[in-house]
């Protein structure tokens, strides 16, 4: 979802008004012409491609990165089997202790 009002802007065209700024156009003058909202969103655009280049200024991935899997064989590896395992006999014992006590309480 995107705020209201927020525009989001190609790299080519940041890029073309980054490169306009540093050859030495007032920020001003190129927030005016493009419709930017303010003359230090050029300056920023500017400083975070002197920092990382190009590359800078193409839009980043939202949201958490996703988890790579930890077998590509996609079968559940020896340790999480046995901790799988190991969880449904905790279970299982919780369940017979509870059971044993039920029947304990119902003799007397």
């Amino acid at each position: 979802m995107s705020e209201p009002g927020k525009r989001s802007f190609s790299f080519e065209f940041k890029l073309s008004v980054v490169e306009r700024f540093l050859a030495g156009e007032p920020a001003a003058e190129l927030a005016a012409e493009h419709g930017l909202s303010s003359p230090t969103l050029v300056k920023t655009w500017a400083r975070r491609y002197r920092r990382e280049g190009a590359d800078g200024l193409r839009p980043k991935p939202k949201g958490r990165p996703r988890k790579p899997p930890d077998d590509p064989s996609g079968q559940p590896s020896e340790l999480e089997r046995l901790r799988r395992e190991n969880d449904r006999l905790r279970a299982e014992v919780a369940y017979l202790g509870k059971l044993r006590a039920l029947r304990e309480q119902g003799r007397r």
